[in-house]
């Protein structure tokens, strides 16, 4: 724990090293020793292997089945502890698989492991968050997230905490103010002291959650847990009033009221749903993790499946975001004056985003370089940029219609065609007294426009056609100029790429959710606006996933139903993102969807099968409970069903491949499917007791006749989650046919089966087509009903 951590910690001095040259490497290495390091064992997301062992072997219905299996064991019932073999079987896969896939994904989370800047001995060097230690000089710089709580110690930044305190204002930084752990820088550069350290830091104190990610448990999840619950806390009354009726009321044998009792409790108890779902998820993200995507959390991969709305960002994401400088074109000044301003600017602002870096490399610097008062620093909010000096003047660099106003194009009236390429348009511009602040309060004079373009990614118009044609809607949320985007999203295959809206020209306060459905692009947002237009198609019912990779990304990213971000991005949009694209290969994007559509889609099958059982089990219990009847199945036979017609098939279904679109709640998908099997397999169970008590058959015969129509009912269900039959289902049921075949002619003493009667023969066949008949109808009217088909 954190906290033993601290205790374990020894003391040592504190030091204000000079930033220029922070700590020596031989103090690092005295604070890493005595405990002083910035890593969280509390906030460490992957299980350890006991943990996973642990979770794995002692849960509530592992200790359930002992206690069934021990009561077995002292009244001789030794066969019926079959079922322990199942449920070993099933915990063991669920360990292995686990363990394989930790590996996988521990390996690929050292690789993507966030990086900080640390100055040692005088030199600047990225080392894992984790390897910082107290005291450590750090450099922080736009985009980065702030891995502890430290003091400014040179420079300014400009801080966003809204993922701390959920505030989105910038707060200016400077020299002795404090920055708090889990908060990201803006804009600006500093360098900072690091104060207070792993298990000590403001994020750590409130939780993971405080880093931004919402930590949400998914549908499918949410789903299973509720129905485990219920499963829960019906099993043991029902077991234990079965028993009291059965042993007191009915007068039945101590052996067959413990056997038949824990039949009707196996039943009822999905024993390998929860661990075949856990091992399919962490199988997905290890599958993904070998196409260099980390989920940082599993349920996102159920969550992109079901994703109906896909938000891109365009710099970075649709987009290669690698800038290149186009033309200069000056308004007033000869191209010399005008390329010098450039030049100066560009090399004293401290920004360097990519437009920065394209315009550095376009325009060298030249000595000497400007000595400004103070510098605004650019920002997804503002848009621009400035460096004031003493004297009041100004020179600022920024999107055109912030800096000149609406009517921007009247400076120059000949940019359309720039714009309708898709080109990025900046100005450069000056004014004396035009800033308060930070705040534009005066009409600067226009110097120039810049032209920057920036290549769309090869792989975006194959990408986004895939999600088209799946029937997912794409929106273009950028803080460009809105022509210009709505152009590269034409160029890229978007439809409805010509509906484009400039949210900078709406009044505050309007009602973004029609907009939201009505455009396909939107431009010059704000980070809080994209947060907002994302809340807005939530509030419509959509799944929405976010993708982008900068500072004004991670507010929707936060928020999002499956947030991607790309690795080649700001430190702070990976670590509030579910996945992470390590290669920052967009085109990877239709291989994770359809992973997701794979794992959920097979999922849901499989739970239908162990639903099956569960339905039918507990409806018989409570039926039992009112009729003077004895519980017909013993262990063994329910052990024979639950393994060969249910687990095996369970399994090997849930990996074949199956990309059809995820519609319906989980569980209701679930139920409708599992209704037909279960009521079948109540109608067979009251059937065979009832005639075979009126034919004079002795308890073992009927048990027999019952097993075996459980048998049947379970493959006409296994045929019926098959459609469409596959070479590869038609494999799967053929397999389990045969099995079933071998085990009912070759074990049936292990699964006390015995040989029927001429009379028991006749009770079988008369029921078979009577079942075959009540299956087909239940399952025509659940599909009737509006139940989730099977895959088309």
């Amino acid at each position: 724990m954190a906290w033993d951590r601290i205790r374990e910690r020894r003391p040592v001095e504190r030091l204000e090293p000079d930033p220029a040259r922070g700590l020596t490497a031989q103090q690092a290495e005295e604070r890493r020793a005595a405990g002083w390091d910035n890593t969280d064992p509390a906030g460490d997301l992957s299980k350890s292997v006991g943990q996973i062992v642990r979770d794995d072997l002692f849960t509530f219905f592992n200790l359930l089945f002992l206690a069934m299996a021990a009561c077995l064991f002292l009244v001789g019932a030794f066969r019926d502890m079959l079922f322990l073999g199942i449920v070993a079987c099933n915990t063991a896969v669920s360990i292995v698989q686990e363990l394989r896939v930790k590996r996988t994904l521990d390996r690929i989370a050292l690789l993507s492991a966030p990086t900080a800047a640390v100055i040692r001995d005088g030199r600047t060097s990225l080392v894992p968050t984790g390897a910082l230690v107290l005291d450590d000089i750090v450099a922080l710089s736009a985009g980065d997230q702030i891995c502890a709580d430290a003091v400014v110690t040179t420079g300014s930044i400009e801080v966003n905490e809204a993922l701390l305190t959920g505030e989105a204002d910038l707060i200016l930084k400077r020299p002795g103010d404090r920055l708090l752990s889990g908060s990201f820088v803006a804009a600006g550069r500093c360098t900072a002291r690091l104060d207070r350290v792993g298990p000590d830091s403001w994020a750590a104190g409130i939780g993971r959650a405080a880093k931004g990610r919402r930590r949400s448990r998914s549908q499918m999840i949410r789903s299973l847990d509720r129905l485990l619950r219920i499963i829960g806390v019906a099993v043991l009354p029902l077991g234990t009033v079965l028993f009291y009726r059965q042993y007191v009321l009915l007068h039945a044998g101590l052996r067959y009221t413990v056997s038949s009792t824990v039949a009707a409790m196996v039943g009822m108890i999905p024993e390998g749903l929860y661990l075949l779902v856990s091992v399919a998820l962490a199988v997905g993200a290890a599958k993904l993790a070998r196409r260099q995507v980390l989920a940082h959390e599993l349920s996102c991969i159920e969550a992109l499946a079901r994703v109906d709305t896909l938000c891109l960002d365009k710099t970075g994401t649709l987009t290669e975001g690698c800038m290149e400088v186009l033309e200069l074109r000056p308004l007033g000044l000869d191209r010399e004056t005008l390329e010098g301003l450039v030049s100066a600017f560009v090399h004293t602002a401290s920004s360097a985003n990519a437009t920065a870096q394209a315009l550095k490399a376009r325009f060298p610097a030249e000595a000497p370089l400007w000595r400004p008062e103070r510098e605004v620093f650019f920002s997804s909010e503002r848009k621009w940029s400035a460096l004031v000096f003493s004297d009041g003047m100004a020179y600022l660099l920024g999107a055109p219609e912030r800096l000149l106003g609406p009517d921007w194009r009247s400076a120059a009236p000949d940019l359309e065609e720039a714009v309708n390429d898709g080109q990025r348009v900046l100005l450069l511009a000056r004014g004396r007294d035009v800033l308060d602040g930070d705040r534009l309060t005066g009409r600067p004079e226009p110097l120039g426009f810049l032209f920057l373009s920036d290549q769309l990614r090869r792989d975006a118009p194959q990408t986004l056609a895939y999600f088209r044609e799946q029937g997912v809607d794409v929106k273009i949320i950028s803080g460009d100029n809105a022509a210009a985007v709505a152009q590269t999203a034409r160029r890229a295959g978007i439809a409805g790429a010509e509906r484009w809206l400039d949210l900078s020209t709406l009044p505050e306060g309007t009602d973004l959710a029609p907009l939201a459905e009505a455009y396909t692009v939107f431009g010059r947002v704000t980070p809080q606006q994209k947060q907002a237009l994302l809340h807005a198609l939530q509030s419509r019912g959509h799944k929405v996933a976010m993708m982008g990779d900068g500072v004004n990304d991670v507010l929707a990213l936060k928020d999002a139903d499956c947030s991607i971000a790309m690795a080649a991005g700001s430190d702070a949009a990976q670590q509030v993102s579910h996945l992470v694209l390590l290669e920052s290969d967009f085109s990877v994007l239709p291989q994770v969807v359809r992973e997701g559509r794979r794992v959920v889609n097979n999922i849901e099958r499989s739970a239908s099968l162990f639903l099956v059982k569960n339905l039918f089990s507990f409806l018989t219990a409570v039926v039992m409970l009112f009729l003077p009847l004895l519980y017909p199945l013993v262990p063994a036979q329910v052990s024979l069903v639950s393994g060969l017609l249910i687990g095996a098939p369970s399994f090997l279904l849930t990996f074949e491949p199956t990309y059809v679109r995820i519609r319906g709640h989980f569980l209701r998908n679930v139920l409708w499917k599992a209704l037909p099997g279960g009521l079948t397999d109540l109608a067979a169970i009251f059937g065979t007791v009832w005639l075979g008590g009126r034919m004079g058959l002795p308890q073992a015969q009927i048990s027999t006749v019952c097993a075996l129509l459980l048998a049947f009912n379970g493959l006409l269900v296994l045929v019926w989650i098959c459609r469409p039959m596959t070479p590869y289902r038609a494999a799967v049921l053929a397999g389990v046919a045969t099995a079933l075949c071998a085990a009912v002619r070759f074990l049936s003493p292990w699964f006390q089966l015995v040989t029927l009667t001429a009379s028991g023969w006749r009770l079988f066949l008369r029921l078979v087509p009577l079942g075959l008949v009540l299956f087909s109808g239940l399952a025509w009217a659940a599909g009737r009903a509006g139940a989730s088909h099977p895959d088309r």
